[in-house]
């Protein structure tokens, strides 16, 4: 059975809501009726979370390095378990100071890279 990607934030400030796409650059979390749109006016920064990442990130937050970006215990096992092709787990810190965890498939993966280019 492929699991299939939740396209929602994850853990982290809006937690549970659905992330929308409209090709090619336009990608947003649906907050209610509000569009919060992930892009560079927007994000400050953002990482690609995989296996690879996180545990760097875990000896990294042995050290105090990572800290409070990767979202905890619940961050680090979402990043961890985000092993399965075509599902992308991205931490996203936005201007505003606010940090989101989410998780898009293969195809909301590539409007995000293409509008936070």
């Amino acid at each position: 059975i492929m699991a299939s990607a939740k396209n929602a934030v994850i853990a982290g400030d809006y937690e549970k809501c659905a992330i929308g796409a409209a090709a090619p650059k336009n990608i947003f979390i649906l907050k209610g009726l509000k569009q919060i749109k992930l892009n560079h006016d927007m994000v400050e920064s953002y990482e690609v979370m995989n296996s690879e990442t996180s545990k760097s990130a875990a000896s990294a937050v042995g050290r105090g390095l990572v800290g409070n970006f990767l979202l905890g215990p619940i961050g680090m096992a979402a990043a961890l378990s985000a092993k399965n092709k075509g599902i992308y787990v991205v931490a996203i810190q936005f201007k505003d100071g606010k940090k989101s965890l989410i998780e898009l498939d293969d195809k909301k993966y590539k409007v995000l890279m293409a509008a936070l280019f």
